[in-house]
Parts: C-alpha cells; sequence; structure tokens
C-alpha cells in the first residue's frame, strides 16, 4: 500500500513554510529524544557529530542519501523537548528546519516538521523526501519495517507540486 502524502504548504512573509505532521503515542521527552540524539538519529536520518548547541555547527551524515554525505548543520534553536531549528547548505541548496513538538494532554506528542522555502521550486523533489523520513521516524520508533523510497517518490511528486 503505497502511504498518502500529508504535507501542506502556508504563505509566510518570506515565502512558504511547507509542514508535514505526525503523531506518537509517547511523551514529549522520548520523541525528543529520537529527534536530536545521535544513536537514535542514526536509525532514521544519520548520525551527526560535535558539540550540539544552539549557535554551534555539527556535522550530520544524511546516512540515507546517495553516497551517505557528511554536512554541516547549524543549530539556530535548542529547546528541548519542544523545538529545534537548524540550517543546513548543500548542492541542493539551503534548508531551514524547524522539529516543534506538542504534548497533548492525552500522553501523545505531534511532531511538526515545518521546512522554511523561500520559493517552491522543486517542491515535487523535496515533500516525498520529508514524507519518507518522517515514516522513517515512525519505523524506527515502533520497530516496524523501514519504508520503501520508491513508494514515496515519483509517487507524491504530483501532489508536491500541486501544492505550489
Amino acid at each position: 500500500m503505497t502511504p498518502a502524502p500529508t504535507g501542506r504548504l502556508v504563505p509566510t512573509p518570506a515565502g512558504h513554510d511547507l509542514i508535514l505532521t505526525r503523531t506518537y503515542p509517547a511523551p514529549a521527552d522520548d520523541v525528543w529524544a529520537n529527534v536530536t540524539e545521535p544513536e537514535h538519529t542514526a536509525r532514521w536520518f544519520g548520525p551527526w557529530r560535535g558539540e550540539a548547541g544552539p549557535g554551534r555547527t555539527v556535522e550530520v551524515r544524511m546516512a540515507f542519501e546517495e553516497e551517505a554525505p557528511w554536512s554541516p548543520l547549524r543549530i539556530d534553536a535548542c529547546e528541548p523537548p519542544h523545538r529545534l531549528a537548524v540550517a543546513m547548505e548543500d548542492e541542493a541548496g539551503s534548508w531551514h528546519l524547524e522539529l516543534l513538538l506538542a504534548e497533548t494532554g492525552d500522553g501523545t506528542t505531534e511532531l511538526r516538521l515545518v521546512h522554511h522555502l523561500t520559493s517552491t521550486d522543486g517542491l515535487g523533489e523535496t515533500g516525498p523526501g520529508w514524507e519518507w523520513y518522517l515514516d522513517m521516524l515512525t519505523a524506527a520508533r515502533t520497530g516496524g519495517p523501514k519504508p520503501d523510497f520508491d513508494d514515496y517518490y515519483p509517487a507524491h511528486k504530483a501532489y508536491f507540486d500541486s501544492l505550489a
């Protein structure tokens, strides 16, 4: 079964925000560990190394990308367990991202990945990738099977292109 795309595009004064959301039956501290600790991020995104903290730069290994490159990742804000804002530059351009966690009263946590965009060019490629990475996070948390990228791209490309 092909997963359905969930991303939405919201206009902002600086461009657009691509927002993708997942909900986990766990407290925010638990989900925060999955998105900030290198032994956890290695299972769904890639490991990172360096001394982390606001204003500092660490290196993250994009373990599931071709050639698995290490890239500098600047930490713009780190407010455990609710907000992590980072910036990264690579051959594909500049990436300004936020992970926002909100714990609900019923013991679940909503995670929102916000990709701040100055242009919607390439949204048909970027959106499916974020859907896949978030489903990789879900698989890492549950111990379930890793999703197949082919179920996201090009399957979700038209959906994300239509948002622009």
